[in-house]
């Protein structure tokens, strides 16, 4: 990944694009955050935002894609019947080889389009509504005590992401889905080499392998005897694989989406909320006072942070007009969620972490927008609550054990977040 900055005045490197559009077009695309500002977006949105807010870029192997950078223009193109998910679609743009790889390495709901889509995905809807995510609450509240009673017992100084972020939405998705937690181990490895950028194809391409076996076997098990259908693999088999809607190949996909959504995403959200309250203490005693505040608190991490911010890739199935700009056939797009939610249109003072900020009924895009929308979201907010609920009543003096610019950040992963957070109290 080239971790040079990007100047857009540079007209040497500009290129201009098959429309005769945006010479926007420096050094290859994704651009890293800068160092000393590791959790605000690159700065290269903001100034394309302002100047030429759907414009192309360069990828990797030389392609060039268009980026969004507005609200605006992001939800219209997700609204769009004109732009295909599909990584199979000619002209679907990769933001790395790792990337490709693992975007073909196996096919689910998020990766189709209608009407294969909706059949799929409702396999799934029911299991993740509002009201059977509450039944999990006092599943998550048990997680998180026990993980925090451990990390008490250990004593200080403690990683929280190791002891907490990363355990509690492993423990949780493995008790949903009927995943024996003592493998959780070897599951996170496998996951967490899916969503690294800098993985090689084929290292990836075998973490996938190890994981739909895995999958594949547990599913087996279930087909043989569901019992009483308790967990989600369980359920799956009763209601859709015994039935013959649902092949077990595509059980297994699904299976492997789920839990590698429902743990990297959240454990990632979570470290780096609890350090933006660290940097923001008078925010932080403020929710410690007011428990009425952790929801806002959440969504304003969620907008924040935008740890997926290159999760809606698509390319254009007919010429299409967007924002004001054509796009034709065949073309990839980047719509970039991290962009979108730090568009001035839409949150004034967008670099700004308020949790005091109105969110206008959740406006921003961190679970992206549209059909393909995060299925898995009220799980996540679920968690996110929970952990924000309970934290600093338990160790209200919870602070950095060591200075800001010594945490490492993982910059080259899909999903944004912190390699490790060292805390004390």
């Amino acid at each position: 990944m080239n971790n040079n900055k990007f100047d857009i005045s540079n007209e040497e490197t500009a290129i201009a694009s098959p429309s005769g559009c945006c010479p926007f077009q420096g050094d290859t695309f994704p651009w890293s955050r800068e160092r000393q500002s590791p959790l605000m977006p690159p700065p290269q949105y903001a100034q394309i935002r302002e100047q030429e807010p759907i414009s192309r870029v360069k990828l990797w192997d030389g392609n060039s894609v268009w980026i969004l950078t507005k609200m605006e223009d992001f939800r219209e193109l997700l609204t769009s019947p004109h732009f295909s998910a599909s990584p199979l679609t000619p002209g679907f743009p990769f933001i790395t080889p790792s990337r490709e790889a693992q975007s073909k390495s196996y096919q689910t709901f998020i990766t189709m389009d209608p009407p294969d889509h909706g059949y799929y995905r409702r396999t799934m809807t029911k299991e993740f509504m509002i009201k059977r995510m509450q039944e999990l609450r006092p599943s998550v509240q048990q997680a998180l005590d026990g993980l925090l009673n451990d990390m008490e017992r250990k004593g200080a100084p403690a990683d929280f992401i190791a002891d907490v972020a990363l355990p509690l939405p492993s423990l949780v998705i493995s008790i949903m889905l009927g995943v024996p937690y003592e493998d959780h181990d070897k599951l996170q490895e496998w996951a967490g080499n899916r969503m690294d950028l800098s993985t090689s194809p084929e290292e990836l391409t075998q973490s996938a392998r190890n994981m739909s076996k895995y999958i594949s076997g547990l599913l087996i098990e279930k087909e043989r005897d569901p019992g009483d259908g308790s967990d989600l693999l369980s359920r799956m088999v009763i209601e859709w694989i015994n039935p013959g809607k649902l092949s077990h190949d595509d059980a297994v996909q699904m299976g492997v989406l789920l839990y590698m959504a429902g743990h990297e995403t959240t454990a990632n959200q979570i470290g780096l909320g609890v350090l933006s309250l660290f940097q923001h203490p008078d925010q932080k005693a403020a929710l410690m006072e007011d428990a009425s505040l952790v929801k806002g608190a959440v969504e304003e991490m969620l907008r924040f942070h935008s740890i997926t911010h290159m999760n809606a890739n698509r390319v254009a199935t007919e010429d299409v007009v967007i924002g004001g700009q054509l796009i034709r056939k065949g073309e990839g797009v980047l719509p970039l969620l991290h962009a979108a939610n730090h568009d001035p249109s839409v949150f004034p003072e967008p670099e700004k972490f308020d949790i005091f900020r109105d969110q206008k009924d959740h406006a921003h895009v961190a679970f992206s927008y549209g059909i393909h929308q995060c299925l898995g979201q009220p799980l996540a907010r679920l968690e996110l609550q929970i952990v924000f609920e309970t934290l600093f009543k338990r160790f209200p003096d919870l602070q950095l054990a060591v200075p800001f610019d010594e945490l490492e950040f993982k910059s080259e992963s899909f999903v944004y977040g912190l390699k490790t957070l060292p805390v004390t109290w």
